[in-house]
């Protein structure tokens, strides 16, 4: 099959998932079955497995909406299968209304733990799928609206997390800001300050405040980016802040295995979000947004999932402070 050409199985994915929240009420039986982590079958070539460049022009105000986009993003809603590995764990996941903390909440909970998601206010609607999602699964989902700016917010979060959840032992710091300036010259000061407030000042928060909750055994998992190691000309502040998002995770691994805490950290490069059809992207390169990587396209939300339940998991035990990464090619940790 053609490098540029979406796979029938694919396509009828695509015609299926435009429809909206179809697969918000996927049976929890279906949710729970073994199988497949992700999309493609073991023989599929994965250049097919999901949509290619060009894209349709499109942009959204922050911070955007993944169900308002097209083609909509693969968070894993119909292909995601569980086999256990987080039996009964209880896990926060901010930015887990659409995107990679989606693929995430989505795969956590079909993986038995229990999820609470961390959103804007303005992402209602995608987090109102996700809700549903989790709780198709059989798990419970705890919804939290808030906007992360601030120690009190970031504060506050960590608490009704572990008292939604009932405890917290997985902590995915995905929330970020991403927007494409030409030059230093365009960054203001208070677009500067957003950015690396959201980025790294509400991570550092969230996870001093939930140290003291998490056991022995638990796992904290960083979403940092390629543009750690290969910063794009027109995201400056947002490559800054996954840079010193891995040296955070790294340093933080060394803290932490005090307490018997691993830390790692998540380097995914061009994926299919909301990010990037809200400021994240110039229109052109929304439009040939991933062709500039080997594989062709970008990634898909739900490709990236299982990483993330890899390093939640006690299989990965002896994992801390490496930072995994997913980029269709390009080199990335």
């Amino acid at each position: 099959m053609p490098s540029r050409e979406i796979s029938a199985s694919r396509r009828n994915w695509m015609q299926a998932a435009s429809a909206g929240v179809l697969a918000a009420v996927a049976p929890a039986a279906m949710a729970q079955e073994p199988g497949t982590a992700s999309g493609p079958t073991p023989q599929e070539d994965p250049r097919a497995a999901y949509p290619h460049p060009p894209f349709p022009a499109q942009q959204q105000p922050w911070p955007g909406l993944a169900g308002r986009m097209t083609p909509r993003p693969d968070h894993g809603e119909t292909s995601y299968r569980g086999t256990g590995r987080l039996s009964g764990r209880k896990a926060l996941v901010t930015g887990g209304d659409s995107g990679i903390g989606r693929a995430a909440a989505i795969a956590f909970a079909r993986e038995g733990a229990d999820v609470a998601i961390a959103y804007l206010p303005q992402e209602e609607p995608d987090a109102r799928e996700v809700v549903q999602l989790i709780q198709s699964a059989g798990r419970k989902a705890v919804p939290l609206a808030v906007d992360i700016r601030s120690e009190a917010a970031c504060q506050s979060l960590v608490e009704r997390a572990v008292s939604g959840l009932g405890g917290l032992e997985v902590l995915v710091n995905n929330a970020g800001r991403q927007q494409s300036h030409d030059s230093i010259l365009d960054i203001s000061t208070e677009q500067f300050d957003w950015t690396l407030k959201t980025n790294l000042y509400a991570m550092f928060w969230i996870t001093r405040a939930a140290i003291p909750h998490m056991q022995a055994g638990a796992a904290i998992i960083n979403t940092t980016s390629v543009n750690a190691y290969d910063p794009s000309a027109n995201l400056l502040d947002y490559a800054m802040t996954k840079a010193a998002i891995a040296n955070f995770t790294k340093g933080l691994a060394k803290q932490m295995i005090k307490r018997g805490i691993r830390v790692n950290g998540v380097a995914p490069g061009p994926f299919w979000t909301a990010l990037q059809v809200s400021g994240g992207q110039t229109m052109e390169n929304v439009q040939k947004f991933g062709e500039q990587v080997p594989m062709g396209r970008p990634g898909q939300p739900a490709e990236i999932a299982p990483i993330y339940v890899e390093l939640a998991s006690a299989q990965a035990s002896y994992i801390t402070g490496q930072i995994y990464g997913a980029s269709g090619g390009a080199g990335n940790p």
